[in-house]
């Protein structure tokens, strides 16, 4: 399964629903706290529910809802890529579409509730039955849907299949007047296929941009506890695993014999049967057998007492590793690694090469990669159609970032075009870019001049008479020149202005 869209209301930031389309690879650009983050954690708390980096609670209220008596926050998540079959319990097999628990678009649509930031309500949200006779079938028990086929005078091959007796009622009905309905899955057989569905999910993992600095620093144990979650995962030694709980329980069965026998020796009315109780193989802890896996470095220093540059540059080792396996081998569970801030205590040349690591892992198989940025340097690798502005303008919190005057995707003239900040960087890539295009002379050509003191390399001054655009492109280069009065933050939106106006040309 993969995911196609996320909506977020009444949470944190976001008073009202906002969605963003999630492709394989998506960038989220803007200012500090605007949002971007919010989404990456929503993400969290739904897929791993309060067990991964982020833990709900009433402080995440949007608060001019909550003001309003509105403090249910909404986390919703629309999944392509689906199973095709979905088996309830051992033996009953289904379909979601047999279910009709698929959208009119065919995908599957998730909505989470958390009423005051409390334990959450899970809904599907599907084009399903609304006809009063069969409308609510999956919160029907065996009992109660062999009534319903009785009463319609249905035909069901195998009546102990709850699944088989929905498809005979629903098909029986003239009209079942499909309509967009919300179905709770938390109830009866509902909740089974809900079980289910969860195990087809993504894993999703949250890097943070913020840590902790601790023996148990998680910017460098994510990616083991990554792989502990993949190994785990493996069918095979799921298989290996259950023979082991097996194995446990009949040697437990045999202490129990063994004492019961004893028993019977010195108090017989009280010795009839000693059963040793093990949790279910499919509630086992298994991860936490492996919580406290760790990497070290050079004479056994755990990784997270390096330097934070040396804590990031394990990380972008490790999503390039996994950008080659995943490429290369089949049959791998679907995941998700949402980044916070990637360039973080990065090198330029250290930022390039993740972003190529982090766009190859996007590419691999069944495989997603969602990224918060500040830096310009990564933005300017990307395609446009991967990135997405988040902004507090309404409605419109969410755009995509569109070409406009630079051919390749600029942070700085995002925020040019968004917020209006005119920086030196959008200055110097505009001039730059003009010049690269050998089209300098005729931009400069019945603009008006104004005087520039400039330094020759002897030490002497000279008088020049330029353009606005190359009064501020020499200030900028060459600060040391005091014999210039300094341009206005006025007159550097008005060059850029000037620059964006004639590429538009």
């Amino acid at each position: 399964m993969k995911i196609k869209a996320v909506t977020v209301n009444r949470f944190r930031s976001y008073s009202s629903p906002v969605t963003v389309q999630v492709d394989d690879l998506l960038v989220l650009v803007g200012r500090n706290d605007i949002g971007k983050s919010t989404i990456l954690e929503a993400l969290d708390i739904f897929f791993n529910e309060g067990k991964g980096c982020v833990k709900i609670d009433k402080d995440d209220i949007n608060k001019d809802c909550l003001a309003q008596g509105q403090d249910c926050i909404e986390i919703e998540v629309e999944f392509t890529d689906l199973p095709e079959n979905i088996v309830i319990d051992t033996t009953n097999q289904t379909t979601l579409q047999g279910e009709y628990l698929l959208t009119s678009a065919r995908t599957l649509h998730v909505i989470k509730r958390y009423p005051n930031a409390g334990k959450e309500k899970v809904l599907i949200k599907a084009n399903h039955p609304a006809n009063p006779e069969c409308a609510d079938l999956l919160l029907k028990k065996n009992a109660d849907l062999k009534k319903i086929l009785e009463a319609g005078g249905f035909d069901c091959p195998d009546k102990t299949k709850n699944a088989e007796l929905r498809k005979a009622i629903w098909g029986g009905q003239a009209n079942l007047q499909l309509g967009n309905c919300e179905i709770e899955v938390a109830k009866i057989d509902a909740k089974s296929i809900w079980e289910q569905l969860k195990l087809y999910m993504p894993l999703y993992t949250l890097f943070q941009s913020d840590r902790k600095n601790s023996d148990s620093d998680d910017e460098v144990q994510d990616p083991m506890r990554i792989a502990v979650r993949e190994i785990l995962g493996d069918p095979k030694i799921q298989a290996d695993l259950a023979q082991v709980t097996n194995t446990v329980k009949t040697r437990l069965d045999e202490v129990a014999q063994r004492t019961l026998q004893k028993l019977a020796e010195m108090a017989p009315a009280i010795a009839h049967s000693l059963d040793p109780q093990l949790p279910d193989f499919a509630s086992l802890k298994w991860l936490d057998v492996f919580k406290n896996v760790s990497i070290t470095g050079d004479d056994d220093i755990p990784i997270n007492k390096r330097g934070s540059g040396v804590r990031r540059l394990v990380l972008i080792s490790f999503f390039r590793a996994e950008a080659e396996r995943r490429k290369n081998e089949a049959n791998l569970p679907d995941i998700v690694y949402a980044i916070e801030e990637p360039e973080t205590s990065q090198h330029p040349e250290h930022q390039r090469a993740l972003t190529d690591a982090l766009i190859a892992l996007s590419e691999a198989h069944n495989t997603q990669v969602l990224l918060t940025t500040h830096s310009p340097e990564i933005v300017k690798r990307l395609k446009f159609e991967n990135i997405i502005l988040i902004s507090n303008q309404i409605p419109t919190r969410v755009s995509p970032v569109l070409e406009h005057e630079l051919p390749y995707p600029s942070l700085n003239e995002v925020n040019f075009s968004a917020f209006g900040e005119a920086s030196y960087e959008y200055h110097n890539e505009l001039y730059g870019f003009i010049e690269a295009e050998g089209r300098l002379d005729d931009y400069k050509r019945g603009k008006p001049l104004r005087q520039y003191n400039r330094h020759r390399r002897d030490g002497s001054m000279v008088t020049e008479h330029i353009i606005l655009t190359e009064y501020i492109r020499h200030q900028i280069h060459h600060p040391e020149n005091d014999r210039n009065v300094l341009f206005t933050t006025a007159e550097l939106t008005e060059s850029i202005e000037t620059m964006r106006l004639y590429l538009q040309a």
